[in-house]
């Protein structure tokens, strides 16, 4: 292990050096360097006429694009004025100048042919290198990453949709289905060896054989890997030129524009891109099945994935707000049947209950006729159904996403996938004190000691901890917000207003929560980025692991403090009158006049549907903005003419670098896996969550289907067998939500005690709400000179009365043998419910079989063949 210096490296330009051509398999007999550039005068009046995704020869393909900005200086340099310029430049300018032309030349080496481009505007120049692979190199390189070509086509591609499946069977016809033009055909499929290059289908036509994300992921591959400096100090690859600005973009083209130059254009001549957006990213395509295998075959393994696991949650979510949508209705006709609804309501002044603040008057509990019927929405026998029902829900979910997931991994080729040595980050190797031997390679790389690691991540923690008690604060902040208004209402003097005090302070109360809540999640969003950065993480994999398990817990409790302290906290510690507990001098929260329940499912209403509405205004508006922006920073004005509003008449790279950068899922899966904590941690209180959430899952699979299509850079392809982490995420949050709907239901919905009054006292419930009603305690009577009643199971000393003590058994008792029954069903459904589908595995031996089969067969065809053409060739 060496401690790191900071030095200059004498030998960061290479000379340069031209191999011979013999055979691809070694980098050693690779092509000689092609290098294409076009003069000043060519670059900059744009005057080359080239094919969009081509060189300016029309032939040579365009896999891979790097670009650079600067000002009108550099080009002066060009000119031969250098010399006049250069005591204006930093030391960081010649730096950055020096690491770029070096790595350019070490892909010169590397056998990729170039050809370089300029665009100018008032404001700067903006460099671009179009990189192309000769085929041995992608050969070399497609063995090198293990790379699945096809062998033979599949003659029946398999139906993703079960409901498309079953509709044909019936003879049904399917509106969701949609017949989207040129579909990916499925190959039996092994991995590339360049020995064995005839055996392979369409191995014979070099441009075509390798797919085009096959293409950009060996270029990824070389940029990644090539060194422009001093390996040991971490002078390697192009994400550490990108994160030291010496370049600004790396990125793969788009095929073209997305929307088509005539609507009459026939299918089989639109590109994969304007297929994605005319039969998938369109608003009118809300109803359809998204193309998976289209999205798949552009955007790589990753992505389709996230869009096959959102549409999946989706079509799951339809059977669920159905149900939840039912439960509502049902409640709505019993709120009107409902027996100690029609005793309160007619009960006039009958039941004198207990002021509500020092100052409060006494009140008749027939004044909360209408909230307490709204309560019964939510609070009634379906409920509990429907928690039970949500809590399977859950389970069966995750294991048929399981299916789902082998079934497209095994489609896509990435069921036997294995991921290489992952390399550092170039964060991390930018930073890191010393270096060390890596076990695997036996070459040097830097080093960040395992006990400093912990001990900044147990400081993190610290940190994580401190903004969980901030949003704590917050919290405490808007119970005393809430109980200060209620009072102040109270004191008003207008009657219709001091009738509803409680649900004033209560509404106003959950959108200034939402608000704290989305101000907490930006601030603590770029806390989590430093604290996971500063914890120097050697790969990507484990920086991306750190930071969602961080930003995950932190927006556990921000989002979900509040609707927890309504659904078990709030109303649990009032203390009874004249003995009434006190939270900074001010009287602790009871629940409303409908029940608590009625309060929460108003929370999670708030805080769901009001955050889905702001991150759906924000996912329309600001990508538009701020590709606007960037647009308007880079290039002229006057390239944007009326016959030309959308500048299609620029190169294509120059339209492509002027959109938005990918920053990968993060953002989508979290937002989702938010979703689906609403909808099953707290489903007991709101049944109209899944139909909320489906609601938005609608719009918002099109809206990132728009991002990715219309709005994003094309993201280099990353192949995944999951969704990762997410789904441990997701199995937690299962297990969390059958606690919580226990919970609820014993101690926060009416449930229980109505069942315990039915058996103990009247089937009928008749004179239920003067079981639920408490007296107030002599001492309170006689200093106020007045009786009245309060909720609570007491005696009228203050103390809990044989009937809280049973109840609170009874309740005690149901959490536990809800907790097993639904737990004892999710593990029968998880032993009923393979993992893999059998029918997939039968297709994975199959594939195996063929495959050896079409390799012996191909391989006594060319046998057959090679004797045959030599004869030819030694014929007269």
């Amino acid at each position: 292990m060496q401690r790191r210096k900071i030095k200059e490296d004498g030998n960061l330009i290479p000379d340069e050096q031209n191999a011979n051509e013999n055979h691809y398999g070694s980098l050693s007999t690779i092509n000689s360097i092609e290098i294409l550039q076009l003069n000043k005068q060519e670059s900059l009046g744009h005057s080359v006429h080239s094919t969009p995704n081509f060189f300016s020869d029309g032939n040579t393909r365009i896999d891979f694009v790097l670009a650079w900005e600067s000002d009108h200086q550099d080009l002066e340099e060009q000119t031969g004025e250098y010399e006049t310029q250069t005591h204006k430049r930093g030391k960081s300018d010649d730096m950055h100048r020096m690491w770029r032309q070096s790595f350019l030349n070490k892909l010169q080496k590397a056998g990729l042919r170039m050809e370089t481009h300029v665009a100018q505007n008032p404001k700067k120049l903006v460099y671009f290198v179009l990189l192309n692979a000769p085929w041995s190199v992608l050969c070399y390189y497609a063995e090198d990453l293990r790379l699945r070509v096809p062998l033979q086509a599949v003659p029946n591609q398999a139906v993703l949709n079960w409901s498309h499946r079953l509709l044909i069977k019936l003879g049904i016809p399917n509106i969701l289905y949609d017949e989207v033009p040129d579909l990916p055909l499925d190959y039996y499929t092994c991995h590339f060896k360049a020995n064995k290059l005839p055996w392979f289908l369409g191995s014979n036509h070099h441009e075509t054989f390798f797919s085009s994300t096959q293409r950009h992921r060996i270029l990824y591959e070389i940029l990644a890997t090539t060194a422009y400096g001093n390996p040991k100090e971490g002078h390697v690859g192009v994400e550490r030129l990108l994160n030291e600005e010496v370049f600004t973009a790396a990125f793969p083209l788009h095929d073209g524009p997305f929307k088509m130059p005539s609507e009459k254009l026939p299918p089989n001549e639109m590109t994969q891109r304007q297929v994605l957006y005319h039969y998938w990213a369109q608003w009118k395509k809300w109803k359809k099945y998204q193309p998976l295998d289209h999205i798949r075959r552009y955007f790589g393994e990753k992505i389709a994935l996230y869009f096959a696991w959102l549409g999946f949650y989706t079509g799951w979510l339809f059977p669920a707000a159905i149900v939840g949508t039912l439960v509502f209705v049902i409640g709505i006709f019993m709120m009107f049947d409902d027996i100690p609804a029609e005793e309160i309501c007619n009960s006039g002044g009958k039941y004198q209950m207990c002021p509500l603040c020092k100052s409060c008057p006494y009140w008749n509990i027939s004044t909360i006729c209408p909230m307490f019927k709204a309560g019964r929405l939510f609070d009634h026998g379906g409920t509990v159904f429907f928690s039970i029902f949500m809590s399977l829900w859950a389970v069966t979910f995750l294991e048929y996403w399981k299916r789902m997931n082998a079934t497209l991994t095994y489609r896509w080729d990435c069921s036997d996938f294995e991921d290489i040595e992952e390399r550092p980050r170039p964060q991390f190797t930018a930073m890191a004190p010393m270096t060390t031997k890596n076990p695997i390679t036996g070459e040097e790389e830097p080093y960040f000691p395992r006990q400093n690691r912990f001990r900044r991540i147990v400081a993190g923690s610290m940190v994580i901890v401190m903004m969980i008690a901030v949003v704590v604060m917050f919290l405490i902040s808007i119970i005393l917000y809430r109980a200060i208004i209620a009072v102040v209402v109270s004191r008003s003097g207008n009657f219709l207003v001091v009738a509803s005090a409680s649900r004033i302070a209560s509404i106003t109360g959950s959108v200034v929560n939402l608000i704290f809540i989305l101000i907490l999640s930006r601030i603590y969003l770029a806390l989590a980025h430093f604290l996971t950065k500063w914890e120097m993480h050697r790969t990507q994999t484990m920086y991306e692991d750190a930071f969602t398990f961080k930003v995950f817990v932190f927006e556990f409790v921000n989002f979900y403090s509040s609707p927890i302290y309504i659904a078990f906290f709030k109303g649990r510690f009032v203390g009874y009158p004249g003995h009434y507990n006190k939270l900074l001098g001010i009287r602790n929260e009871d629940c409303g006049p409908g029940g608590c329940l009625i309060e929460l499912a108003q929370e999670l209403l708030v805080i769901m549907v009001g955050k889905q509405i702001i991150n759906n205004v924000q996912e329309i508006l600001i990508p538009k903005v701020k590709t606007w922006w960037h647009r308007r920073n880079l290039l002229s004005k006057k390239r944007w003419t009326k016959e030309d509003p959308e500048g299609l008449m620029n190169p294509l790279w120059e339209r492509d670098y002027e959109l938005l950068p990918y920053e990968g899922l993060f953002a989508e899966y979290l937002e989702m896996v938010l979703q689906f904590g609403f909808i099953t941690i707290f489903v007991a209180a709101c049944p109209l969550a899944p139909l909320f959430a489906l609601l938005n899952n609608w719009v918002e699979i099109r809206l990132d289907a728009q991002k990715f299509v219309c709005e994003y850079r094309r993201p280099v392809v990353e192949r995944a067998q999951g969704i990762g982490i997410w789904f441990n995420i997701l199995e937690v949050i299962t297990h969390l939500a059958v606690i919580s709907n226990a919970f609820l239901i014993a101690f926060t919905c009416d449930f229980l005690p109505r069942l315990y009054y039915q058996y103990t006292r009247a089937s009928n419930l008749q004179g239920y709400v003067d079981f639920t009603l408490a007296y107030a305690p002599k001492s309170f009577v006689l200093e106020n000179n007045a009786t009245c009643r309060y909720r609570a199971y007491r005696e009228q000393s203050g103390r809990y009365s044989l009937v809280y003590w049973n109840l609170l058994a009874i309740r005690l008792g149901f959490i536990i043998v809800f907790e097993h029954v639904v737990f004892f069903i999710a593990r029968l459904i998880d032993m009923m419910v393979p993992d893999i589908p059998e029918t997939v595995a039968i297709k994975v031996k199959r594939e195996q079989y063929l495959a050896k089969q079409a390799l012996a067969e191909n391989k006594a065809l060319v046998e057959a063949i090679e004797p045959a053409s030599m004869a030819q060739q030694q014929g007269p």
